[in-house]
C-alpha cells in the first residue's frame, strides 16, 4: 500500500505454532483461549509476517520469517506451514532477493531470522539477500553467539553466522537511523537486544512491533510472553510505546497475529483496521 512517500507490503512467510501458555505467560488459559484457540498439544497458530518497505532510495525487509533449512522433526514440533513463503511473495511483487538493500532483524530467534540464509546447491549456507546489509543489535549478536541454556534452542547459528562470513553483517548499538524516515529503537524485554522499527513519512508513522507486541492480544499490558527474558522491561516499554501509538495514531504491524496484519487505535481507543487516505 502507498503510505506517504513510501510503499509498504506486509509479506507472509507462512504459519507456525507455539505453546499457548508460553505465549501468554501468567495469563490463564481460560482468558487467552477465547481469541487464540489451542490444538490438542496446547499450541496456538501464529503468523510469520515480515514487512517490505520501499523508500525513494532503497528496499528494506524487516525480519525474514522461519526460512526453509529445517528438517521434518522441526516442522512437526512447530507445525510449520509455509503457505507460499517469503521468496514466492517477493517474486509476485517482481522483487528478486538481490534487490533488497537492507535487512533489519528485530532479533535473531529462528522464527524471525530463519530466512536470513539459505542452502546453495552444495548445501552450504549463504545469505539469502546477498547484496543486503543486515542490521542487528550488537547485544543481540553477542547473546545469539553465546546463548544461555534457556535461549539456546531459539538461536540457530546457521541463520546468522554466514552474515559475518560473507561480509553482510552490520552491528549497531542502541537507537539507529537506518535511512531518512526509518529508524530502529532498542527496546530489550523479549531479549536484551530486541529492537522495533519506526517508519515516518509525511507525518504518518508505522511501527513494526516484532516480539514486543507479537499479536493483537498482546496489546493488553499484562499479556507478556513467558519467552521474554526481561518481562518487566517488556511491560514498561509496552506502556511507553502504546501511549505514543494511541496519541500519534501509529499504524501497527503485528508480526505473529494469524488474522490481523495491521491496524491502529481508533478515537475511542479500540483497534481499527487501516483505511487508505
Amino acid at each position: 500500500m502507498k503510505f506517504g512517500n513510501f510503499e509498504i507490503y506486509p509479506i507472509l512467510d507462512g504459519y507456525f505454532a507455539l505453546d499457548g501458555g508460553a505465549m501468554f505467560g501468567i495469563i490463564p488459559k481460560v482468558l487467552w483461549q477465547r481469541t487464540n484457540p489451542a490444538d490438542e498439544k496446547n499450541r496456538i497458530t501464529l503468523a510469520l509476517r515480515t514487512l517490505l518497505v520501499k523508500t525513494p532510495d532503497c528496499l528494506i525487509l524487516i525480519d525474514t520469517g522461519i526460512g526453509d533449512k529445517f528438517d521434518e522433526k522441526f516442522s512437526d514440533i512447530y507445525k510449520v506451514d509455509k503457505a507460499g513463503g517469503l521468496e514466492k511473495s517477493l517474486a509476485e511483487l517482481k522483487i528478486n532477493p538481490r534487490d533488497i538493500d537492507i535487512v533489519i532483524n528485530t532479533h535473531l530467534h529462528f522464527d524471525h531470522a530463519g530466512g536470513n540464509t539459505q542452502y546453495d546447491e552444495k548445501r552450504e549456507v549463504l545469505p539469502k539477500f546477498p547484496k543486503a546489509k543486515y542490521l542487528i543489535q550488537e547485544k543481540e549478536w553477542q547473546a545469539a553467539n553465546q546463548p544461555d541454556c534457556r535461549s539456546r534452542a531459539s538461536y540457530l547459528k546457521e541463520n546468522f553466522l554466514p552474515l559475518r562470513d560473507y561480509g553482510n553483517l552490520s552491528l549497531i548499538t542502541g537507537d539507529y537511523q537506518v535511512t531518512e524516515g526509518v529508524e530502529v529503537i532498542l527496546t530489550g524485554g523479549h531479549t536484551e537486544g530486541h529492537q522495533i522499527v519506526l517508519i515516518t513519512t509525511k507525518e504518518k508513522k508505522i511501527v513494526y512491533w516484532g516480539d514486543l507486541i507479537p499479536t493483537v492480544s498482546h496489546l493488553n499490558i499484562p499479556y507478556i510472553m513467558g519467552y521474554d527474558l526481561f518481562p518487566l522491561v517488556t511491560m514498561k516499554k509496552k506502556e511507553e510505546f502504546l501511549a505514543r501509538a494511541k496519541a500519534e495514531r501509529w499504524l501497527m504491524v503485528f508480526e505473529h497475529d494469524p488474522k490481523v496484519a495491521i491496524g491502529y487505535f481508533g478515537k475511542k481507543g479500540e483497534l481499527a483496521s487501516y483505511e487508505k487516505d
